[in-house]
């Protein structure tokens, strides 16, 4: 089956909704390396509750994990070659604060379609709302643009336009680095937060897959960025990130040190990631947004 741009434009998603206590909260940031530091107070904060149970924060990239709809491009309805579907990038915009524990609802649709041709693949972008499932109250949207390498070349139906171009990159030297380990069972942490995904767990399901070993969720990646962030330029002072935006650009393996290299022009900081004991950049044209 092939892609029929129309039908997937037009694609339906059920609303999902989605519960999530305290717990989930501080396994989501347990997943991306937070409390490696216990007396880390900064560190604590997204991890620990606190003496009056009310002091955890949430780590604004635990958007990505709410009201996930899952792997629909699998669904035999969308012709998508889903083996060779790659993430290219995500964004997250953050509306109003992020509570710890709740209930939300998410609401997917796609966005964009463009043929790259004949042998070189289509961007497809999928852009998902997540309110307060009690009020309404709209509390962040989530972009995915994914690159479907089976599926170019077919012509018109498709968006208009051209794909999100990638975020420039200042010149010149960062004006922070931060280098932040990561333990080898950080993808099996992760996971726990509902991206079972067997190629981050599984080393036969990686090897078919052309990798030596499972590799870190790109979510969790991205995760971990963040924390470069909160923890270089916002000394864990989440109420001013609004927003964030990556492009995957190599996979990071469970156990790298990743160096985060950032450059503060205003209220963007931008990113780039490296694996710093294989010398791989792994996430580039990256950006923070502050308020």
């Amino acid at each position: 089956m092939s892609i029929h741009p129309a039908h997937l434009l037009a694609r339906p998603f059920p609303p999902i909704e989605h519960a999530f206590s305290q717990r989930d909260t501080q396994l989501y940031a347990l997943g991306l390396g937070l409390g490696s530091e216990p007396l880390d107070a900064g560190q604590l904060r997204y991890v620990y509750e606190g003496k009056d149970g009310q002091s955890l924060r949430a780590v604004p990239t635990m958007v990505n994990v709410l009201a996930y709809p899952g792997f629909w491009a699998r669904e035999p309805d969308t012709g998508i070659t889903w083996q060779k579907l790659l993430h290219a990038e995500q964004e997250i915009q953050l509306h109003a604060p992020l509570p710890t524990s709740g209930r939300v609802k998410g609401t997917t649709r796609i966005t964009g379609l463009w043929d790259k041709g004949e042998g070189k693949g289509a961007f497809l972008q999928q852009t998902r709302e997540i309110t307060d499932a009690e009020t309404g109250q709209l509390l962040a949207t989530v972009i995915q643009l994914s690159l479907l390498r089976g599926d170019g070349g077919f012509g018109e139906g498709g968006s208009g336009g051209a794909p999100p171009a990638p975020h420039a990159m200042p010149e010149g030297e960062p004006d922070y680095v931060c280098e932040l380990p990561t333990p080898a069972q950080l993808a099996l942490i992760y996971r726990l937060s509902g991206d079972l995904n067997p190629l981050h767990a599984d080393p036969a399901v990686a090897s078919a897959a052309g990798f030596q070993r499972p590799i870190l969720h790109g979510m969790a990646l991205m995760g971990v960025a963040a924390h470069a962030v909160l923890r270089t330029v916002l000394a864990y002072d989440d109420t001013h990130f609004s927003g964030m935006r990556v492009r995957f650009t190599a996979p990071a393996w469970p156990g790298d040190t990743l160096r985060t290299e950032m450059w503060v022009r205003g209220s963007t900081v931008s990113l780039r990631v490296t694996a710093v004991e294989r010398g791989v950049v792994v996430l580039n044209n990256a950006r923070v947004d502050l308020t």
